[in-house]
């Protein structure tokens, strides 16, 4: 399920608005919305506009769109697919409501009447059947969205002290290593067959005469 979000401007990591969690939620995701402001620092210009990264149990997902960072902390089982409609509805509903005012916000959480549309949109994404059934009926589970594969996920771990990256050309780079690594792979299969294909009738007419030189003296 969905546990909290965090609506930052983009460029300079500003709190632009948050939901408001109980204080059993602040205590259990101390050490993620910490996390969470690391996120903030390392996104740059060619950060990808949508990642997931793994953390424990939980899942920091965030959302990028007209230089404003949408970021929510979801279970590691609830589904990206669901995870990033959530952050899809709530980015349009707030460039509708605030986005010619984002750039000219000062003072963090100016926008902090947005967390009334947060709960209810995170009520209705808490079940993942109600969730699915909300998504379809509204349409928002564009092509984009459903292919999760597309979506960039990274680790924790690599973030905090593998000093890894959040840009475009990192996820390209991650990507032509894997792409590199199967290529190899099929390379080195298809050379075998080849191997195989070329030697196995020599094979099998060395074997036929072992079988004739066997009868003929035995």
């Amino acid at each position: 399920m969905v546990r909290s979000t965090i609506i930052v401007r983009a460029n300079d990591a500003l709190p632009l608005a948050a939901s408001v969690d109980d204080e059993k939620t602040e205590n259990d995701l101390q050490e993620h919305k910490q996390q969470a402001k690391l996120i903030f620092r390392r996104i740059t210009p060619n950060a990808e506009p949508r990642c997931s990264i793994e953390s424990g149990q939980y899942t920091l997902h965030y959302l990028i769109s007209d230089n404003v960072v949408f970021l929510t902390i979801a279970d590691k089982s609830y589904p990206r697919k669901l995870a990033f409609s959530f952050l899809d509805e709530l980015s349009k509903e707030f460039a509708t409501s605030y986005g010619p005012r984002v750039e000219s916000a000062r003072k963090p959480y100016a926008f902090v009447g947005f967390d009334t549309f947060m709960a209810k949109t995170a009520r209705l994404y808490q079940d993942t059947r109600t969730a699915n059934a909300a998504a379809s009926g509204l349409g928002k589970l564009n092509d984009e969205l459903q292919d999760v594969t597309r979506i960039m996920t990274k680790n924790m771990e690599e973030l905090l002290w593998r000093g890894d990256s959040l840009d475009r050309m990192s996820h390209l780079s991650t990507s032509l290593r894997s792409e590199s690594e199967k290529y190899r792979k099929a390379a080195r299969n298809i050379n075998i067959q080849a191997m195989i294909r070329q030697y196995a009738p020599l094979a099998a007419v060395f074997l036929l005469v072992i079988i004739l030189l066997y009868w003929r003296f035995s």
